[in-house]
């Protein structure tokens, strides 16, 4: 396979996302996820307030929930029926995704500016090296056309 001059090299036909982008993304990750956040609180406060006769507001519920979800556990309120029990493992397994996910997304846009640094040099490196080869490419034609040209003669 010859590479003529005249082709695109690799790296400029890949699209990747413009800084901006990828933070405005990383953005939406974290507003999405404190939406979903506080869905699952919500439900988990109506959950708990239904459940357990000791939880006797809604606000206790929510409070429950988010104790529960944040596995903090102050013991102030607890879940004192079997349903209720079952209905924190399922609270504390959604809040710990959900909680993980919005830490993640909110990490994303901190370290952000450093993974577009170390992926331009990342980029700068290779297009070094790819030059480089180009070069030795090049020189390795112009030396077997000098070789074709040697034993012919």
């Amino acid at each position: 396979m010859r590479w003529h001059a005249a082709c695109t090299p690799p790296t400029a036909t890949m699209k990747r996302p413009t800084p901006s982008k990828r933070i405005h993304l990383a953005r939406q990750g974290v507003v999405y996820s404190l939406i979903l956040c506080s869905l699952i609180l919500g439900l988990g406060g109506i959950g708990f307030w239904i459940l357990d006769p000791q939880v006797e507001t809604f606000s206790d519920g929510l409070w429950l929930a988010f104790t529960t979800a944040a596995t903090v556990g102050y013991g102030d309120l607890v879940p004192s029926t079997h349903f209720s029990r079952v209905f924190a493992v399922v609270v504390v397994l959604l809040g710990l995704a959900v909680l993980s996910i919005a830490t993640a997304s909110l990490a994303a846009i901190f370290v952000e500016k450093e993974v577009e640094i170390e992926e331009n040099q990342i980029e700068q490196a290779l297009m070094q090296e790819l030059i480089l080869l180009r070069e030795d490419v090049r020189m390795l034609r112009a030396e077997v056309r000098a070789l074709r040209g040697q034993v012919v003669e």
